[in-house]
This record gives C-alpha cells, structure tokens and sequence, in this order.
C-alpha cells in the first residue's frame, strides 16, 4: 500500500523544468507508458493519434486561465505590490479572494491603486479582511457593471505563470498557457496536457473517429500547495469547481458501452470525472466543488487511459498519475525520462497511459 509522501521523492534536475513551450504544440515529445506489460515507448505528441480508433473518446477540460497576476502600488508609500486573484467572491460588490506580496505591507484598510502601462489609475481597492497569512479579501471601487469591471481588470493583468518559469510574461504566453478550446472563465492555472493539442491533431482524431466531450474544473493554486504530511491519507486539497453536462456524460458513457477507451486529458479532467461516478460506474452529470485528492491505492471507474506532463516530486499530480498508472511502472518511466531528458511540469513533455 503506497501511502508515504517520502516515496515520492526523486531528484530532478533544474535544467528539465521547461521555461518556454516547443516551437509547435503537438510537437513536444511523447512517453507511452503501457500498464499491462511496462512497455516505454518514446514518440512525438502528435503520434497519440496511432493509439486511438473509431469509438474512443476524450475528456477535456474547457476551463480558460484568466490575467490574474496584477501589480499595483500602496497608498501613501507607492511600495509595489504584486495581487494574485484566486476567485471572486462576490460580483455585485467586486470582493475578490487574492494573494499579496509581500504580505507584511498589506493590512486591513491599506487601498491599493492598480495603473495601466500609461500610469493612468484605472482601479482601486480596499484591503477587507486576512484569509491565510498571504491571503487577503480586496473590495475593488467601481461604478459599472460587473462585465465592464471584468475587461477593465483583466486588461491590467498578466498571464499567471507559475513561479518555477523563472523569467517574465511574454507575448507568446498569452497564447500558449491556453487550450486552443478553452471557453469557460475561471482558471488560475492552465490545464498543461491539453496544452499539446493543435488545431491540425484534433482535426485528425476527429477523422479517426475520436469522440469529444469537455468537462470544466477551474484550476486554483490548491493543486500546487506543498503535501505537508507524511500519511497522504491526512492531506486535505483544496476545494475547486467542477462542471460535467449531461452532453458530456453521455459521450463517454457510450464510449464505455461500446467498449471503446476512453481517455482523461490531464489531472483535472481525471479528478472531475472521478468527483461524478454513479452508482452503476458510469458517469453522471454534475456541478459542485471537490477536493477530491487520489493516491495510491485507489479504484479508477470512468477513463482507462490518460494523459498528462511530467510533474514535480512530492506534488498531488505525480501521486496521482502513480495510483492510475502503478507506482513502480510510473517511478521506472520518471526515471527513464529524466535519463532521456524529457522536460517537465506546464511547458513540458508529455506522458500517455494506457
């Protein structure tokens, strides 16, 4: 029974973690792994089209990142802050649930004045409560309705690159740290092994055959928080927002019925799917929150295939694709990867499971 975060440790080379995407999206380099005999094979991203037929279907999850890494100043001081928005609270009355850095200058009452690149002030808001010990609730000034207030914040902020891409935003991020389907507002975080699909590959699938269905689970920093406890049985996720329409059910339900494989795109897909099981083990429609957090062992009832990148030691995603793919298959092919030198986590190398 594999239940130990220490056994998750593995020693990654800095080197490895991917600063920028590839050139083109389907051209990042591909590891199949196949649970039934440990065979590891080593292919171009677009080569998944050769391990899928008439029937299959995928799930992707549709959620789009939003610019929600801002930069304001103090009052008073001008001391640059840096406000990551994490959700929104309350629209009617622009409260939003953010983190500052660095959080010892921000106290309950401090205003926060958010310019655009011409130093007009084009926001302003109140620091309302303490949450966590970065966390802080902000009230946004504002006299228009929420959508206009909307494309007036995102308009001043960046694309929120996680911190270990250890170099600034730039214009081709806008882009790449998005699925090409990405439809529903909500992310903080993209969704990285839908990040591999051009327009190109999934006309191909489509041709084969290939079945498409979108679930949305809108990513926040939760899934990235260090695991601070040694029994993963007493880690708790953070809550995030999960969507599955009854569309999207029954495509992969009849994928299962006729016997065909049906493919989870990345983590957040395989925790969404995972959150809406039936009583029958098919897959059912649904809207909540889950904090679902899977480990090894664990009873996988919907996708017997997946996809994702290459993650971090010790991380909730490594812990999972171990309980879907077998921790020592999956420990072996993150070794192998790290000798060929795959890259890893968001602009990274992918890995198919089937």
């Amino acid at each position: 029974m594999r239940t130990k975060l220490s056994q998750f440790k593995f020693d990654l080379p800095k080197e490895l973690i991917a600063q920028y995407p590839t050139e083109h999206r389907d051209e990042s380099r591909l590891m199949v792994v196949h649970k039934d005999t440990g065979k590891i094979e080593h292919k171009v991203f677009k080569d998944i089209v050769d391990y899928f037929d008439n029937g299959d279907s995928f799930i992707f999850n549709n959620t789009k990142v939003f610019p929600a890494r801002l930069f304001g100043r103090k009052e008073k001081t001008g001391a640059k802050i840096e406000v990551f928005l994490l959700r929104e609270l309350n629209p009617d009355m622009f409260l939003w649930d953010v983190l500052v850095d660095p959080a010892r200058k921000i106290r309950v009452g401090n205003k926060l004045y958010f310019a655009d690149e011409k130093g007009n002030d084009l926001l302003v808001a109140e620091v309302v409560d303490n949450t966590t010990s970065r966390g802080r609730t902000i009230r946004f000034f504002y006299e228009g309705d929420n959508e206009t207030f909307r494309e007036t914040l995102y308009s001043l902020g960046n694309t929120p690159l996680p911190k270990y891409i250890n170099r600034q935003v730039e214009d081709i991020d806008v882009q790449r740290y998005q699925t090409l389907y990405a439809e529903e507002v909500g992310s903080v975080a993209a969704p990285t092994a839908g990040l591999h699909f051009s327009e190109h590959l999934l006309k191909r699938l489509q041709i084969k055959g290939v079945d498409f269905s979108n679930v949305t689970l809108h990513v926040g920093l939760g899934t990235f928080n260090d695991i601070e406890v040694e029994d993963l049985s007493k880690h708790k996720m953070e809550a995030e927002y999960f969507k599955i329409t009854q569309e999207s059910a029954e495509i992969v339900n009849q994928s299962k019925i006729n016997n065909g494989r049906v493919c989870a795109i990345g983590t957040t897909s395989m925790r969404s799917i995972e959150s809406a099981v039936s009583a029958t083990d098919t897959l059912k429609a649904a809207e909540g929150w889950t904090n679902l957090f899977i480990f090894p062992p664990y009873d996988f009832h919907i996708a017997d295939s997946m996809i994702t990148n290459f993650h971090l030691p010790k991380s909730s995603l490594v812990i999972m694709v171990a309980a879907f793919g077998g921790y020592d298959l999956i420990m072996d092919a993150y070794q192998e990867a790290i000798k060929e030198k795959y890259r890893f986590y968001s602009y990274g190398d992918a890995m198919l499971i089937i």
